[in-house]
């Protein structure tokens, strides 16, 4: 069991420069990996790896899952992160982005008198995460002066302007035919959203409706085996076995 050493208010660190609240989202109803937020990952629920990570980090001064499920609350708790609050249903469904969350629980701990200067989105399906990459992107946020969000990305393995479209009959179309002839090492490369995690100052969350447009933001590159966005069986699958080598469970 992880220990969070939390006080009445969620606090988990002391001395820390700047207020920092990280959030993890994790909503009930996964259609393609069912109840992947608890799932056990290497022997342990799989929202307990990031919780635990960014808990030794030091950099938060609050943790706060968000969830509408009483399944997922009840095993943060037993790990020792009791969520604070809910998340209301209207915020819980298939179509909801991440914003409005992030906005409803700043706005929740601001009505209970915690304010913050930063704004966390911690991915619940983020294991490999390190607490090294959160200390790397907290010192480039504080480089950049908060005037950036920080997101966590990734490399795309071959240059994006190699892409093909691929019909129901298997024939392939190149989305950029101009680019076919090059060498790869002369096309630019693209990056990706890792979805790991997002670093905000919190004016911007509090200021924000709706979808995040890509905007604003300044890329924190992570190494290509902890990029991995966990949505299938294949991609849990890898992410194990990426994580047994990552930490010597051979």
């Amino acid at each position: 069991m992880l220990s969070s050493n939390r006080n009445t208010t969620g606090c988990h660190a002391i001395n820390v420069p700047q207020r920092r609240l990280a959030i993890i989202p994790a909503r009930s109803g996964s259609k393609r990996l069912p109840e992947k937020n608890i799932r056990l990952f290497c022997g342990l629920p799989m929202i307990g790896h990031i919780l635990s990570t960014a808990q030794r980090s030091g950099l938060f001064t609050t943790i706060h899952l968000s969830t509408d499920s009483e399944s997922f609350a009840e095993v943060a708790t037993g790990l020792g992160f009791r969520p604070d609050f809910p998340r209301p249903a209207h915020l819980a469904d298939d179509h909801t982005p991440l914003l409005p969350v992030l906005r409803y629980v700043t706005e929740q701990y601001q009505q209970r008198g915690l304010l913050f200067d930063q704004v966390w989105l911690l991915m619940a399906c983020a294991p490999l995460i390190e607490v090294s990459d959160l200390l790397a992107a907290a010192q480039l946020y504080e480089q950049l002066a908060g005037q950036r969000a920080i997101m966590s990305i990734g490399r795309y393995a071959m240059p994006i302007q190699r892409a093909y479209r691929r019909d129901q009959q298997g024939l392939l179309t190149p989305l950029y035919p101009e680019s076919i002839p090059q060498r790869t090492q002369d096309l630019e490369p693209s990056y990706f959203d890792a979805g790991a995690f997002i670093a905000f100052p919190a004016a911007r969350i509090l200021t924000t409706d709706g979808v995040n447009d890509g905007s604003g933001f300044a890329g924190y590159l992570l190494p290509r085996y902890k990029a991995i966005d966990i949505d299938d069986e294949e991609d849990w699958q890898l992410a194990e076995s990426l994580y047994r080598l990552q930490h010597g469970q051979v």
